[in-house]
């Protein structure tokens, strides 16, 4: 088979690091892709189907990638990042008769519209937090200073992860507001801002392969969304993942497939998009139960790089039987036996500003079957590697159990090294400390 990967970051370097072990990929693509990915895959570096390239541009770019692969005849397409699919890159394919893994942008809606999402939870009763959207900044603050802090406000639209901010004060939550409805922090994914309820309880991610109708649950995961250790600081796209996540019992599982998944896959097809791709699903693990944190329409970065080493299956199967329909049809065997642990290092300043261009050193050491590095923002200027974004590498290791896996990946670090180097030194400690 010819497959093309969309993306560039740490979540596509590891799509590709797995698809690459497939017996049925005889040539991979990846669209622009990066170093990392260049290991597995042919890169196309002038295919930038991505935010990236300016909101006017990515429909021109998905239009001339559509048509690179239609002469190329590609067999399957994996799409990565969030803000190609709510641009409509897999409707764009499928009209042109390419074979696509990821939701059209009907069904993308779930992630890159809040207010869309929250409004299809509470219509079915699926378990979240209680939520108001505002586009006048006056009236969600006279809304935050009835509810009171602590508070989440979140921009509505597709905001790279940052942009759900948890106010433990009324003037953070208003300070919220202003930036997102009054400056523009976020552009138009701020246009309009869900507030909502603070949940107390521990986080989980859940992620299901879904075909419009069936689905299976992959390896369950948590991230850390904070910048700094013990979970402070703003929130960024991830400073590490691990996998599975023990506070994700049995039952839990049972209960998100009953009351979140299915219900929310049945009220997208009534609504005439049927969700095929990977369903995302943030949850609060609340003294109710489950609630939905958040839908994305797409698979997390970095808990990608801790699902994939534990997936047995082969993922081209996976990916085909969802962009088919055939998800029935096929077993798919997951790892629950062993531990992965993925830390990301970063630049300084991140999530805020940050210099770029500065060597990265190390990468080339890590070639262990049980550790490896996943390019999120790094580039090749001449000879060298260097940081070309704020998430840097993610380091991830794979052992018999969560203790071992963690210190695997820490040792791994110690081997990379770039001017301002950050990352967290407590990654899975909520699970460490449950063990």
């Amino acid at each position: 088979m010819k497959i093309l990967i969309v993306g560039k970051g740490g979540r596509e370097h590891a799509l590709a690091w797995k698809l690459a072990q497939s017996s049925r990929v005889d040539v991979l693509y990846a669209a622009p892709g990066s170093p990392g990915i260049a290991q597995h895959a042919t890169c196309l570096p002038d295919f930038r189907v991505d935010l990236s390239a300016g909101d006017t541009r990515i429909g021109e770019q998905i239009d001339r990638l559509c048509e690179w692969a239609v002469g190329e005849q590609i067999d399957l397409t994996v799409v990565g990042p969030e803000d190609a699919l709510a641009a409509g890159l897999v409707d764009r394919f499928s009209a042109a008769g390419l074979r696509c893994f990821g939701p059209t942008a009907a069904a993308a809606r779930i992630e890159s519209d809040k207010a869309f999402s929250k409004e299809l939870m509470e219509r079915i009763g699926v378990p979240t937090a209680a939520h108001r959207t505002f586009n006048d900044s006056d009236a969600a603050i006279d809304y935050v200073k009835a509810q009171g802090a602590p508070i989440v406000v979140k921009a509505s639209g597709l905001a790279a992860g940052k942009g759900a901010i948890v106010a433990h004060t009324e003037s953070e939550a208003e300070t919220a507001v202003r930036e997102m409805l009054e400056d523009a922090v976020f552009g138009a994914a701020g246009d309009h801002v869900v507030i909502e309820q603070f949940m107390e309880g521990e986080e989980a991610s859940l992620f299901a392969v879904c075909d419009g109708e069936n689905y299976i649950t992959l390896v369950t995961a948590q991230d850390h969304k904070a910048v700094g250790e013990g979970d402070t600081g703003p929130n960024t796209g991830g400073m590490g993942a691990y996998a599975p996540a023990p506070v994700m019992t049995v039952d839990l599982l049972q209960q998100s497939r009953e009351q979140i998944i299915g219900p929310v896959l049945e009220e997208l097809r009534r609504l005439g998009s049927p969700y095929r791709g990977v369903l995302y699903c943030g949850l609060m693990l609340t003294d109710q139960g489950p609630k939905v944190v958040e839908f994305n329409c797409r698979f997390g970065d970095p808990e990608t790089q801790v699902l994939l080493p534990l997936l047995r299956s082969d993922l081209v199967d996976l990916c085909e039987a969802s962009a088919t329909g055939t998800i029935d049809q096929i077993e798919v065997e997951l790892d629950e036996t062993r531990a992965a642990v993925c830390v990301v290092a970063a630049s300084e300043g991140y999530p805020g500003d940050y210099e770029k261009g500065r060597t990265v050193e190390g990468l080339e050491g890590l070639a262990a079957n049980d550790v490896v590095a996943f390019h999120a923002g790094v580039a090749r200027v001449d000879d060298r590697l260097v940081n070309a974004g704020g998430r840097v590498v993610g380091v991830t290791a794979i052992a018999d159990d969560l203790h071992s896996a963690v210190g695997r990946a820490y040792e791994a670090l110690e081997t990379i090294h770039f001017d301002g180097m950050y990352y967290r030194r407590d990654i899975a400690h909520r699970a460490l400390a449950r063990s």
